[in-house]
């Protein structure tokens, strides 16, 4: 008898934690490696968000909280959505969880029963199909092209909407391609959710703040405030504000939902860190003007990026809208064969001849549901980037 769940059994572990991993190992053998997998700030968290959890390990605020989160940081929250989103909620209607990841996962295992469809627009974080496999959904891929902008069409979605549809899940500035949707595109998208009132909506915005080119940020609920009934926004700390590992997601909601995630949270992983939740107040409460200035820092390495890669032989390359990731296409170098005599067959081959032949660790775009493509993520250093695009020139100069 295997000792893996039959639900277990459907589901991939993470590819960017994969690549990521496999970066490090190279790097411990002794290998010279650029890894580009992860999706994680180079920024340190600011001074005055670790002196808030300095504090409050002073202050003995080290006990078990609330099951989803402390009372002044749902303040915190209502007043953030309030001030940046113009959507009103009370803190009934607020959600924390420990990451993003989790209110995503709490969310499907709330509501989801066996064969209820997720929409999932492809490009896709990789966790979103698998924690719907996990909760017992069917995730429904949703396809997008880089001639869309990557980006789903009204026509698209209601392609995909079926009437055992349950959700759909946006994600805007999107993780891989980097996407970001007007104000006019969601209004698009939310006509046709209109017209489907059994479909729910998970708007993933943790990338809110990293937007360039003057782009203006619009969540689907303060675009189509008839929604906002059905909709769960979720953000969190760990982008804008350099919070990976403190682990604090949230998100605002109908009532009746954030009770069954809070549900969900009683008998798995109870209360977020008591001390991420005091800095988590500090972080949305205190001083929010170094967010811009990290914005132009991550667009200056997007151009750069953006510009090299272009020039690399084989790859196209869209220039993105927001978060810290390009999905440059690969189509290109499709049957051209590696240095190694292998012949690329798949954005996959690609990834692993590349991290072979140069070092370079970038995430395969099949991981995400798209393909040829591949990620990288530019949250690292100008110096890093310059010398991992060159390598990455090299490697496409020498596919024959």
């Amino acid at each position: 008898m295997s000792l893996q769940s039959a639900a277990l059994s459907r589901v991939k572990p993470s590819a960017t934690l994969a690549a990521d991993q496999k970066a490090r190992e190279l790097k411990a053998q002794g290998r010279d490696v650029i890894s580009l997998a992860a999706g994680e700030p180079d920024f340190d968290t600011p001074d005055n968000i670790k002196e808030a959890a300095i504090q409050a390990i002073r202050a003995g605020k080290t006990k078990y909280t609330n099951v989803d989160g402390i009372p002044e940081l749902k303040e915190a929250i209502v007043a953030k959505f309030k001030r940046e989103n113009g959507l009103e909620y009370k803190p009934a209607q607020v959600n924390v969880s420990p990451g993003g990841k989790p209110v995503i996962y709490n969310a499907m295992v709330a509501t989801l029963n066996p064969g209820d469809e997720v929409v999932i627009p492809t490009p896709y974080w990789v966790s979103y199909p698998d924690m719907v496999l996990l909760a017992g959904g069917v995730p429904v891929p949703a396809p997008t092209s880089a001639e869309t902008g990557f980006k789903l069409q009204p026509e698209a979605l209601e392609r995909a909407i079926t009437p055992r549809t349950r959700w759909i899940i946006l994600n805007s500035p999107s993780n891989p391609s980097g996407a970001a949707y007007t104000k006019a595109e969601l209004r698009a998208l939310a006509d046709v959710l209109l017209r489907h009132p059994h479909v729910w909506i998970l708007t993933d915005d943790m990338y809110e703040h990293l937007v360039f080119d003057d782009f203006e940020f619009w969540t689907i609920a303060q675009v189509e405030p008839a929604l906002y009934e059905r909709t769960l926004t979720m953000n969190g700390v760990s982008k804008a504000y350099a919070m990976t590992g403190w682990r604090i997601g949230y998100a605002a909601g109908p009532e009746p939902l954030i009770k069954l995630m809070a549900k969900v949270m009683s008998q798995s992983t109870s209360n977020p860190s008591s001390i991420s939740q005091w800095a988590a107040v500090e972080a949305l409460n205190g001083p929010q003007d170094f967010i811009k200035p990290n914005a132009k820092l991550f667009q200056e390495r997007r151009d750069l990026v953006v510009s090299m890669l272009n020039q690399a032989r084989g790859i196209n390359c869209p220039t993105p809208e927001g978060a810290f990731y390009v999905y440059p296409s690969v189509e290109g170098l499709i049957g051209k064969k590696a240095p190694s005599g292998k012949v690329i067959q798949s954005d996959e081959d690609f990834a692993v001849e590349l991290l072979e032949t140069e070092g370079v660790s970038v995430v395969f775009g099949g991981a995400f549901g798209l393909s040829p493509f591949f990620r990288i993520s530019y949250a690292t250093s100008n110096q890093v980037l310059e010398e991992a695009c060159s390598r990455i020139q090299r490697f496409c100069a020498s596919v024959g």
